[in-house]
């Protein structure tokens, strides 16, 4: 009794093993179906078109502009300013009066140096003709003579000098940044009475780390810009380079002079410098983000036809140096080569693509 109740039971299964058995051979005849008709994954990506550019590596460093001359110019004789002969703001020329102190006093004693002087020349021939020419006198009065004549003529010449140094004058061409007297004033030798800067050139002055210590010299290109002056970019070159290294931030100074004819560019302003530390010429360089990251380094995908189709293909690359986000690539792409920067994460080796979109190749 037993044995015809399975019986039975195992016809109850025989339907529902007929229509799963049904249900595989649909499935494999739509599969079918689909690889009769060619059915293929495509890819929609953009393209660089890689050709060879100049690689410049470059060092970033934040500098402050100085002026090429600062100097706060000071008496050097004592009185009362008398005369002040330039206005702040004003340009100067080197050696263009400044402001005149009293010289009323030294006036006075040049006058009675001068007849000192005068009187010292005649006692001189005189006492000469007489000695050389008739052998009168002695030889310790001819001598004294002559060495009066040149004692007055020194301090002539003394008081001249100081006659002339009660005018102030610029020791370069600039500006008056300050005026730190006015008229009244009484000043001493060594009194500072005005600043005057030089702006045209200007130096930009910056620290380098010192891990670049052999990378930067005296003449190495640079490149310099302002914030505060939007599109406004400068050429210059390394003009001095430190000898020691500061001890608290391990930094070398470096300098750059710049021109500046319209005074745009003011002492203190913050400055961008770019030292070029080193130039590749005919290099492929191309966009960090093209790259895929694998197991064992990076790829990156190019497009190339194939039977008439677009297919992506990998490159395996080895990489020089970086800049920005750019980097140099060794090996593995050719000037001419289609490169896929945006898709690169989703075709594959042999992924059939559709070009959407591409720029031009470019440098930095």
């Amino acid at each position: 009794m037993a044995t015809i109740d399975r019986r039975f039971s195992w016809l109850g299964f025989l339907p529902l093993i007929m229509f799963l058995a049904a249900c595989g051979d649909s499935a494999e005849a739509g599969e079918g179906d689909e690889e009769a008709q060619g059915f293929t994954r495509v890819i929609n990506v953009e393209v660089l078109p890689l050709q060879e550019e100049t690689f410049r590596e470059v060092i970033r460093v934040t500098g402050t502009v100085q002026a090429h001359q600062d100097v706060v110019v000071a008496a050097e004789e004592a009185g009362v300013v008398r005369e002040l002969l330039v206005a702040r703001g004003a340009s100067v020329q080197r050696g263009q009066p400044l402001l005149r102190i009293d010289d009323t006093l030294l006036r006075i004693q040049l006058r009675e140096a001068e007849a000192a002087a005068v009187l010292a020349r005649q006692s001189w021939d005189r006492r000469r003709r007489l000695y050389e020419e008739d052998g009168a006198g002695t030889e310790l009065s001819y001598l004294e003579s002559r060495f009066q004549l040149e004692q007055t003529e020194a301090t002539l010449a003394s008081l001249t000098e100081r006659a002339e140094r009660t005018v102030v004058r610029a020791p370069f061409a600039g500006v008056v940044d300050e005026r730190l007297v006015e008229v009244g004033s009484m000043v001493s030798v060594g009194s500072p009475v005005a600043r005057i800067v030089q702006l045209d050139p200007v130096k930009v002055v910056g620290g380098v780390a010192e891990r670049f210590a052999a990378s930067v010299t005296v003449g190495s290109p640079a490149r310099i810009t302002f914030d505060v002056l939007p599109g406004e970019e400068f050429e210059s070159q390394v003009t001095f380079v430190g000898s020691t290294v500061n001890a608290q931030n391990r930094t070398f100074e470096v300098e750059t002079r710049l021109g500046n004819t319209s005074r745009i560019i003011k002492p203190e302003m913050v400055a961008n410098l770019e030292l070029t530390r080193g130039e590749r010429d005919s290099v492929i360089a191309v966009p960090q983000e093209a790259l895929v990251r694998v197991e064992d380094g990076f790829v990156a995908f190019v497009v190339v036809s194939e039977n008439g189709q677009e297919v992506a293909q990998s490159r395996r690359l080895t990489l020089g140096p970086s800049q920005r986000n750019r980097v140099v690539v060794e090996s593995g792409l050719a000037a001419g080569d289609r490169l896929v920067v945006v898709g690169q994460q989703q075709v594959a080796h042999g992924d059939q693509v559709r070009i959407v979109g591409g720029t031009n190749g470019g440098g930095q």
